[in-house]
């Protein structure tokens, strides 16, 4: 029997991830996760990194890794 190359996936994979950020005021970096429901400031100095938008972030500042 030949498997079709197009085989049907069951389980979806997520589309958001988390992400380790760097903020660009005082080099702080932090773990922020990609759909955040609301705004991420950076611990240290304040500086918004995310934006909610209702779906994926407005990104504000330096993504240093994609973690999965």
């Amino acid at each position: 029997m030949a498997r079709n190359k197009k085989s049907k996936i069951l389980i979806p994979q997520p589309q958001s991830r988390f992400l380790r950020v760097k903020c660009l005021n005082c080099g702080n970096q932090q773990i922020v996760f990609g759909c955040s429901a609301t705004d991420v400031d950076c611990l240290v100095c304040g500086k918004t990194l995310l934006q909610s938008t209702g779906g994926k972030a407005r990104i504000l500042t330096k993504i240093l890794e994609v973690l999965t």
